[in-house]
C-alpha cells in the first residue's frame, strides 16, 4: 500500500522496528494514560498502520493480520477472548484489525476516514471478505457503558457465525433503551457499514477496557460508502464518507 494523504494527515504501513516502537508508545499512552510501550507477541505477526500529521507526528495507529480462506482463527488476537470456530467458516480471506487508538486529545474525523480508505485498498488487494476484531470501550467497568451497550443487541451476529464465549470475565449485552452516542467512534463506523457484534462484552482489566467482537462482511458495506472509501484509497478528494 502506498502512503495516502487527506488534508493534513497521511497514512502508511510501518516499515521498520522504529515504526513499531512508535506505535507501541502511542498505544500505551492511549490505553494506559502514561508513557511506556504496549507490546505483545502479536506485534511481530502484524502489519502496523500509522497516521501522521503534517509535522510527521504519529496521531493514530492500528495493526492488522490477514488470514487465508482455509485458515482457522485460533492464532488471532481476538481468539484469546472469543471462540471463533463458527466465524472461521465465513468464506474467503479475513483481516483482523486491532489496537486502534488516537493520540489523546486528537478527534479529527478525517483520521478515521483515512484509515478506512487505507484498509479498503488492503481489503481489495487481498480479496478479503470479512473484517473482524475486538472493539474497545475505554474503562473496564460495564456500568460505565450500559447505555451504549444496550444499543448493540440489534446488531448481534447471526447464530451460524456467532462468536462463542471464552473469556472468564464477560457480561451479556443489556437490553432496554440505549444511547449510541456512547459508542466508540470505530464501533459506530463499523455498525454504519453493517457490522455484527458478539452477544456479550469482555472485561479486559489489563488494558482497562471493555470490548466486543466486531465482524464486518465486506459485501454488506453500502455501495455509496464503499465508493467513497475507495476514492480516499485512490488519493481522490471525496465527500459524504
Amino acid at each position: 500500500m502506498r502512503p495516502l494523504t487527506r488534508g493534513r494527515y497521511s497514512v502508511r504501513l510501518g516499515e521498520s522496528a522504529r515504526d513499531v516502537l512508535a506505535a507501541q508508545a502511542l498505544r500505551h499512552l492511549a490505553f494506559h494514560g502514561r508513557e511506556g510501550l504496549d507490546q505483545d507477541a502479536f506485534d511481530a505477526r502484524c502489519q502496523h498502520v500509522l497516521v501522521e500529521d503534517a509535522q510527521g507526528h504519529l496521531v493514530a495507529c492500528c495493526r492488522l493480520q490477514v488470514f487465508g480462506a482455509q485458515d482457522d482463527l485460533h492464532a488471532s488476537y481476538s481468539a484469546q477472548s472469543y471462540d471463533l470456530t463458527l466465524l472461521a467458516q465465513f468464506a474467503g480471506p479475513k483481516l483482523e484489525l486491532g489496537r486502534f487508538c488516537l493520540q489523546p486529545g486528537v478527534k479529527d474525523p478525517n483520521i478515521l476516514r483515512l484509515i478506512w480508505g487505507a484498509l479498503t485498498v488492503i481489503l481489495d488487494g487481498q480479496g478479503v471478505t470479512l473484517l473482524f476484531g475486538c472493539t474497545s470501550f475505554s474503562g473496564a467497568d460495564p456500568a460505565m457503558h450500559a447505555l451504549a451497550l444496550a444499543t448493540l443487541p440489534a446488531h448481534v451476529a447471526p447464530p451460524h457465525f456467532a462468536p462463542a464465549p471464552r473469556a472468564r470475565e464477560r457480561v451479556a449485552l443489556p437490553t432496554g433503551q440505549g444511547d449510541p452516542l456512547g459508542l466508540p467512534p470505530l464501533l459506530r463506523s463499523y455498525l454504519a457499514m453493517g457490522a455484527w457484534v458478539s452477544d456479550h462484552a469482555v472485561i479486559d482489566r489489563a488494558m482497562n477496557t471493555l470490548h466486543v467482537l466486531t465482524a464486518l462482511p465486506v459485501a454488506q458495506v453500502p455501495p455509496a460508502r464503499a465508493r467513497a472509501l475507495r476514492a480516499i484509497g485512490l488519493g481522490n478528494s471525496t465527500t459524504g464518507d
